[in-house]
């Protein structure tokens, strides 16, 4: 079996929790250790890996394959573009790039370079968006009228990460969760031909962007996606329309909470909701109205890995491609247009 040898750019919250337990876990890779500029902690959790001194000590390990291009959001181009021009494949978590302009650019390296290039978008892998691609997908509800996906949270106060709260390219919430709800969207609906959008700073004493709300127009269906850091009592997260029906989930994924506990991936019940979190299904089957709850599919970060696995060793199509990434980022660009103009903004593609 290929072993494909990986290093991390950061062991902070992502590294340590969304990164290093999947890679460790899967068997065709070897985590060999991180870039650490100051605090040292990837040894304490994986004694056998490198703390590296520098980017360019990974760089130049020519026995390093891929590198996971994890550090905050405006960096993302420096870095990732760094690691293809050293001939190295590259994960770039989200946000792919703060431009499309970014990621374009990145797209060509490493077509150039004949490197794999693909955006970490984990919450694809959240056991409430498998729950609602499957019942579009079953067509439970029939024809979608609309959506709405929220990622709310209660934090009032300044965090203390400072390149999430200092205004820089990729600061704010838009940048921050802005990339979960929109690749939700689009991986389900596809792009959309125009959207809306309203951006606010909603905190006291807040520098970035705390909150927004976006419309996706389609032909037939309308999208909405909201975040905000000032929501203490959070609706459901998950609420689909069709003409058949209504389906309403929670934000339920246990894996983070499991994950900052300090348990391992893996096992049967890995990503395995409690039967609190079901969603509600109200709709028609057979002719018969029902109204129940419906089991949650199992969320899996580990599968993002696999994926990559057999994209790297097997040359199978990447589990979300640099296209999708640079999609995301022309949603937010536009987004961003339509808040400060105040008007409906067209998506056209490239």
């Amino acid at each position: 079996m290929r072993i494909i040898k990986t290093a991390l750019l950061s062991y902070g919250m992502s590294g340590k929790i969304f990164h290093a337990p999947f890679i460790a876990a899967n068997a065709g890779f070897k985590l060999c250790g991180s870039w650490e500029r100051s605090n040292k902690n990837i040894q304490n959790d994986y004694p056998e890996v490198t703390s590296y001194p520098t980017l360019e000590a990974i760089l130049a390990d020519e026995a390093i394959e891929l590198v996971i291009v994890n550090t905050p959001n405006d960096s993302h181009y420096e870095y990732a573009a760094k690691v293809l021009e050293a001939g190295k494949h590259a994960v770039v978590e989200k946000a792919f790039t703060t431009t499309v302009a970014q990621g374009e650019a990145l797209k060509k390296l490493a077509q150039q370079k004949g490197k794999m290039l693909s955006v970490y978008q984990n919450r694809r892998f959240d056991s409430d968006c498998r729950t609602v691609r499957r019942v579009i997908t079953e067509n439970l509800l029939g024809d979608i009228v609309e959506a709405e996906f929220h990622y709310d949270r209660y934090k009032p106060v300044i965090g203390p990460k400072l390149h999430k709260e200092t205004p820089n390219a990729g600061a704010g919430l838009l940048m921050d969760l802005g990339p979960h709800l929109i690749d939700e969207a689009l991986l389900i609906f596809g792009m959309p031909q125009a959207l809306f959008a309203d951006i606010r700073t909603t905190r006291p004493f807040s520098k970035v962007d705390d909150w927004f709300d976006i419309q996706l127009y389609y032909p037939e269906i309308r999208v909405r996606l909201k975040a905000g850091n000032i929501v203490r009592e959070p609706i459901p997260a998950n609420v689909v329309h069709g003409l058949k029906g209504s389906f309403i989930k929670t934000r339920g994924d246990v894996q983070e909470a499991d994950l900052l506990a300090g348990k391992k991936p893996g096992g049967d019940q890995w990503g395995t909701e409690p039967t609190s979190e079901q969603g509600l299904l109200h709709t028609e089957k057979d002719g018969k109205e029902i109204r129940e709850t419906i089991p949650s599919d199992r969320g899996n970060y580990g599968d993002y890995y696999a994926g990559i696995y057999a994209a790297i060793a097997e040359g199978k199509p990447v589990p979300v491609t640099a296209d999708e990434g640079i999609n995301i980022i022309r949603v937010i660009e536009a987004a961003i247009k339509s808040s400060q103009e105040r008007k409906v903004v067209e998506l056209l593609l490239a």
